[in-house]
């Protein structure tokens, strides 16, 4: 019965464990326990005795050792929560829509956000400053202006003064004025209230003296016993005539409640307190007007400050004069607005402006809000298909090959879904397929146990001849093969063949072929007659696109010759006494056509080309016989190792044994290939003559 798949899907289990396995079984918990012990023992020492420094180091471990295991129980929290819910794809493709969409939105807002603030605080201060600039020139024009009217008139400057003073405290109202005479004969004259926390001035320091074009800014003076210190906007101008200086006036504005008013209805910006700040030891803190209620609510819009020079009256010295500022963004907009000389209907520049924004900001929150909107249900329609696939493979995984997901939309998600369906589908085929190869590649380690049987067992024994021999299958059953065939008279055949193909077919010729030779090796002493006849038997049982090419050698050791013949196959490479230094190899090379072949006058044509040879052999005579796979093996280049390249090597090596000759040829071999994939078998036949004596032939 297919299994029920209907419930959701859960998160896989996972190592999951107990309060009670976590405190005992892992070392953060055991860790905990030892750390809140020794909390608690020093807790309970502590009351009866003063505590040590062992014992606070005690306390530190302590401490340190909770903190690690808290640390790493927190940790553990979090990656269980993480684990559990961001398990479901939907939950993520979410997450990542709010990472994507909604944060970086929140980000523009917040960089927005902060720059009206910044933009903000600097009009607030730009404003606030040039007002309090223009109280700073109304007391040098004033100052100015009295000291114009006093030099042409030196004698009448107390009603100068009083006349001058009517005029300018129309504007405000505590201000006053002094003319201080440096000159004999002048009379001094004040005018104004002078009510606020510097006295009028008798003389005037030395760096207003040296100052050529007086001084218009501001005082700090010191703050009085219990009171408050306060600004003053004071302006010096010079008086004097052609000929020598009669005296200076001062203008003093106190910073009060009716400037700070009209600063306010000016700006609309209101000043707060103000930090004057000195030398090191210390900050001078007032407060030029009273704070509104709400002045320590925190407003990320609405405060501002201002940064004066303000002057010490005796020194000169100049300090900081921070003034706090809090201030309204629309009061601000119209004030900015204001100065826009054109109005439309209905109202200002500035208040279109604002309406279109506030328009914008309204489309640009919809849009957000429609985009989130869209994106949930895109992810919900992802998360759907997934989740059918989920369930699908849940229950390919249960075995269940008939379960098929239900295609609801026409686009990539679909055609996968599609293609689920398709595969699971097709499981049971690959199923079955899969147990055919296994069938298949069990029959071909069969094969492979055939061919390996068909091949000699066990080294060549004939006195007087050192043979050995080599195959190594490019395959699991290999086309290459090889034998020796004992005969009467101390006389040994020998044969090396290569079928076309790989496989099994190429192991069951093997087998046909070992069989004809083993047969017609007694009938015919020539090796050419057996390859006649061995060609026409087995040209009528070959597949037409297979051949075999073949050599055939017949050793007499009593004469101390061999005959031999080759049908298509590779050469045989010839080094006569390898015991003397700088023999020279021979590539024998008789003619013959390749076994099989089956079209008309094939077997004619074969008769006419097989060519029989006969060598007279020496002792320590090297012969090799070896298949293409030998003279074919191919490196990482596609080069060839080549048959010069072997004969050189039997060359310099020759006067070796034949198993150390067949090893390092075969090194050789392996180090030219390299890393590259063998392409063919590799089979190899390696005689050498020790002496020519009759003796018996054993295997």
């Amino acid at each position: 019965m297919p299994p029920d798949l209907s419930s959701p899907a859960s998160p896989p289990p996972g190592p999951e464990l107990s309060v009670r396995e976590l405190l005992l079984h892992s070392w953060a918990g055991r860790l905990f326990i030892l750390s809140a012990a020794v909390k608690l023992v020093l807790a309970i020492l502590r009351q009866a005795v003063a505590e040590g420094p062992v014992m606070e180091a005690f306390s530190t471990a302590a401490a340190i050792g909770l903190v690690i295991s808290v640390g790493y129980f927190l940790w553990r929290l979090f990656t269980q929560m993480k684990r559990r819910l961001l398990w479901r794809v939907r939950r993520k493709l979410i997450l990542s829509y709010i990472f994507i969409g909604v944060v970086p939105a929140l980000l523009i807002i917040a960089f927005f956000m902060l720059g009206a603030w910044v933009v903000s605080m600097n009009v607030s201060t730009y404003l606030f400053s040039d007002g309090y600039e223009e109280v700073v020139s109304y007391a040098s024009l004033t100052a100015t202006a009295a000291a114009s009217e006093i030099a042409r008139a030196p004698a009448s400057a107390p009603e100068t003064l009083t006349r001058v003073h009517r005029a300018a405290s129309d504007m405000y109202g505590a201000l006053s004025i002094v003319f201080v005479p440096t000159t004999a004969g002048v009379p001094e004259g004040t005018a104004g209230p002078w009510n606020h926390a510097l006295e009028p001035p008798d003389d005037l320091p030395e760096w207003i003296i040296s100052a050529s074009e007086g001084f218009a800014g501001t005082i700090a003076p010191p703050a009085p016993d219990g009171g408050d210190a306060e600004l003053v906007v004071r302006a010096v101008a010079a008086v004097a005539t052609s000929t020598r200086r009669l005296g200076y006036v001062v203008v003093d504005v106190p910073v009060d409640r009716e400037v700070l008013d009209r600063l306010y209805s000016a700006t609309g910006v209101r000043a707060g307190t103000v930090r004057i700040g000195g030398n090191r030891n210390g900050l001078e803190a007032a407060a030029l007007q009273d704070r509104p209620p709400d002045a320590d609510r925190f407003a990320l819009f609405g405060r501002g400050v201002t940064i004066l020079d303000a002057r010490d009256w005796l020194t000169g010295q100049v300090r900081p004069a921070n003034i706090s500022n809090t201030y309204a963004i629309g009061e601000l907009y119209q004030k900015l607005s204001g100065a826009q000389a054109a109005h439309l209907q209905g109202g200002t520049v500035g208040q279109a402006i604002l309406y279109v924004l506030v328009l914008v900001a309204v489309l640009f929150l919809i849009i957000q809000c429609v985009a989130l909107i869209m994106g949930l249900a895109l992810a919900r329609s992802i998360t759907s298909s997934i989740h059918e696939l989920f369930m699908g493979t849940e229950g390919v995984r249960h075995g269940d090959f008939t379960h098929r997901i239900d295609i609801k939309s026409n686009d990539q998600l679909g055609a996968l879904a599609s293609s689920f369906n398709q595969m699971i589908g097709s499981i049971e085929n690959l199923l079955q397929t899969a147990a055919e190869k296994k069938r298949l590649e069990e029959e071909l380690r069969i094969a492979r146990q055939i061919q390996m049987s068909l091949l000699p067992r066990g080294p060549l024994e004939m006195p007087g001849l050192a043979v050995t021999a080599l195959c190594v299958p490019a395959r699991e059953v290999g086309g290459d093969y090889y034998d020796f065939f004992p005969l009467a008279d101390d006389r040994l055949g020998l044969l090396i063949a290569d079928v076309s193909g790989k496989g099994t077919s190429a192991a069951l010729y093997m087998a046909e072929l070992k069989g004809l030779v083993l047969s017609l090796s007694q009938i015919y002493q020539s090796p050419r007659q057996l390859l006649l006849e061995v060609n026409r038997i087995i040209a009528e049982n070959l597949d037409t696109r297979s051949f075999i090419t073949m050599t055939y050698a017949l050793i007499d050791m009593r004469a101390g010759t061999m005959t031999y013949a080759r049908a298509g196959h590779t050469p045989l490479i010839y080094l006569r006494n390898s015991a003397v230094p700088g023999g020279e190899v021979q590539v024998l090379v008789p003619n013959g056509m390749v076994l099989g072949l089956q079209f008309p006058g094939a077997s004619e044509k074969f008769a006419e080309l097989l060519e029989e040879d006969r060598l007279t052999l020496g002792v320590g005579d090297v012969i090799a016989l070896y298949t293409d796979g030998i003279s074919e093996a191919m490196n990482s280049n596609s080069d060839l190792f080549g048959d010069a390249r072997l004969g050189r090597l039997i060359e310099e090596h020759g006067h070796l044994e034949t198993g150390e000759l067949r090893e390092r040829i075969l090194r050789e071999i392996e180090s030219f290939v390299g890393t590259a994939d063998q392409h063919d078998d590799m089979t190899m036949v390696l005689l050498k003559v020790e002496s020519i004596a009759a003796g018996a032939v054993g295997v």
